[in-house]
């Protein structure tokens, strides 16, 4: 079975308009893109255009803003503004991620929760525009869905100093470093001078790929994204390589890491927090369930599952965010149903809300539908409707669609 992979060349530079220009060279749907960013509302726009840099062709991606000072949002303003854009159900949990990531790094920074701080890098209107632009660019292109094999070069840091709202700051920046470290992304200066990775391309790539060497693949599309400057010792430039991978073995059973920890001394009011926090060190699902802990303490056990190449985000973020003193993990075989997700839109002209639904396909040809709970919450509290009336509205919309 083909799978597809992608290769991210971040070796001259990294930035979110950097990445989506290049996703959108490589083949991504340019009205798709255009209109997702186009949807959060904002008068932000893309406009995109062939350019050079360094004597090579590439595509910029010029987002433009409305003037006035920017937005200071928290982290639930901006996750509200990507449940109302036009996404699908991947590419909004993509955008979730990128900008829990994002809110992570820069609560770390300042020493501040991340639910509770303003966010310069996580509201500005050019961020929630690239990180929008490419979750609909990835998902297009298919690459947020399945077992995409998707691996990054080394990030170029550059050197220098940059200036921020906070003043000026030693590149790389702390929030890229912290990026980093969560993620376990390779770092290199490059011998190049000034910011050549930003924040938010940064979280973009931890969100989706982990180090390592161009995969092994059959090439079908190469992709070119310039940057705003163009400076004379190399060309500020992203590269992405997009193929498909042979696999031999089917891939909806394999392994999973899970990782335990039992806690019984937290205060339950910090336990929401600690769970956002594993899911942006890049778990795919985690949990807590209650027990009797020792002395007849009431306790949890708070359970991720992840690939074994994010352990150590995953078990560092246990550590840092909780009181336990030891982690613990195994690898454990699963199966899963092949899955796709889709967008139904209820509600009125002018109101309208778009629901992403989860499919999974059963081998007698059966399937499971259901609607993702936080784009439900989303749309009751716009239409002023109980969520019950939400999902009922779009499961009969689903299947009038379906047949």
């Amino acid at each position: 079975m083909a799978e597809r992979a992608c290769w991210i060349d971040a070796t001259s530079g990294l930035a979110g308009d950097m990445l989506m220009a290049a996703l959108l060279d490589a083949g991504a749907d340019r009205e798709r893109v255009t209109a997702a960013v186009a949807s959060l509302g904002l008068g932000v726009a893309v406009r995109v255009q062939p350019d050079r840099r360094g004597g090579f062709r590439c595509l910029r991606a010029r987002v433009s803003v409305p003037a006035g000072p920017p937005a200071h949002r928290h982290l639930d303003d901006v996750l509200a503004l990507v449940a109302s854009a036009e996404l699908d159900a991947d590419a909004r949990s993509y955008a979730r991620r990128v900008f829990e990531v994002l809110a992570h790094a820069e609560g770390a920074v300042h020493g501040t929760d991340p639910t509770a701080v303003h966010f310069h890098e996580v509201g500005a209107l050019d961020a929630l525009a690239d990180v929008v632009g490419c979750a609909a660019a990835l998902d297009d292109l298919g690459l947020l869905t399945g077992h995409p094999v998707v691996t990054t070069s080394p990030l170029a840091t550059g050197r220098g100093t940059v200036h921020t709202e906070h003043g000026p700051l030693p590149v790389p920046t702390p929030a890229v470093l912290g990026i980093a470290a969560r993620a376990g992304l390779r770092l290199t200066e490059g011998d190049l001078e000034g910011e050549r990775t930003t924040p938010t391309g940064a979280a973009l790539v931890a969100a989706l790929a982990r180090p390592g060497a161009f995969p092994a693949m059959t090439v079908r599309g190469v992709g070119i994204g310039g940057g705003s400057r163009d400076p004379a010792d190399r060309p500020n430039i992203t590269r992405v390589v997009l193929g498909t991978v042979q696999e031999t073995v089917h891939r909806p059973s394999g392994d999973v890491l899970v990782i335990e920890a039992t806690i019984d001394d937290l205060d339950p009011q910090l336990w929401p927090s600690v769970l956002t926090a594993v899911r942006a060190a890049g778990a795919w699902d985690c949990w807590t369930s209650p027990i009797t802990a020792r002395h007849g303490r009431p306790g949890q056990v708070l359970t991720a599952l992840c690939d074994d190449g994010l352990r150590e985000a995953v078990t560092d973020t246990l550590f840092r965010h909780t009181t336990t003193v030891g982690v613990r993990w195994s690898t454990w075989q699963r199966a899963t149903l092949p899955r796709r997700s889709v967008t139904v839109a209820i509600g009125p002209e002018g109101r309208r809300q778009h629901i992403g639904v989860k499919v999974s396909e059963l081998g007698n040809g059966s399937r499971t539908v259901k609607p993702e709970l936080s784009d439900v919450e989303s749309a009751a509290r716009a239409l002023e409707l109980p969520p019950r009336v939400v999902v009922d509205q779009v499961m009969t919309e689903f299947h009038r669609r379906s047949g």
